[in-house]
């Protein structure tokens, strides 16, 4: 079963700034829970995304259990959007699209995940009893550090 997360927040800032931090893959772990031990593996020396990019990283989303992922960037559009896909990982289906609108504001943030599990109808109990909530929770705290690093006076 295909699920989906939508997510936006307002940023207090240029869109320069904004799409400088969101496109440096170094700045995953940041906006990432400590509990996740997320880790990138690839090394970019500071390298923005671009299309084709492969991007390996090390987490444990559920009970501490390190796994790998890896995504391709498949879709850049600078200072308006990119799209990240699962090629390995945990997930049967992980296409997330962020966009990136600029306002009188600064720039409002928006994340398009289309998702599924493995598994059939265990992905599908799983995803109600764990997965839901901890996507969730993750967001959430992506959320608030980014409140903190952008939004505080």
């Amino acid at each position: 079963m295909k699920y989906n997360i939508k997510r936006e927040q307002q940023i207090n800032s240029d869109i320069e700034t904004v799409w400088d931090f969101f496109s440096s893959p170094l700045n995953l772990s940041a906006i990432s829970p400590d509990d996740m031990n997320f880790k990138i593996l690839t090394d970019f020396k500071n390298k923005n995304i671009e299309p084709g990019m492969r991007i390996n990283y090390l987490v444990s989303p559920l009970f501490g259990i390190p796994l790998k992922w890896q995504t391709l960037i498949t879709h850049v559009e600078k200072h308006k959007s990119f799209t990240d896909f699962q090629e390995k990982g945990p997930y049967k289906l992980w296409n997330h699209y962020h966009e990136f609108i600029p306002n009188e504001k600064g720039v409002l943030v928006r994340d398009n995940v289309d998702y599924e599990l493995p598994f059939g109808a265990f992905g599908t109990i799983m995803h109600k009893l764990v997965v839901k909530k901890k996507l969730e929770e993750i967001f959430d705290y992506r959320f608030r550090v980014l409140n903190e690093l952008f939004n505080t006076d």
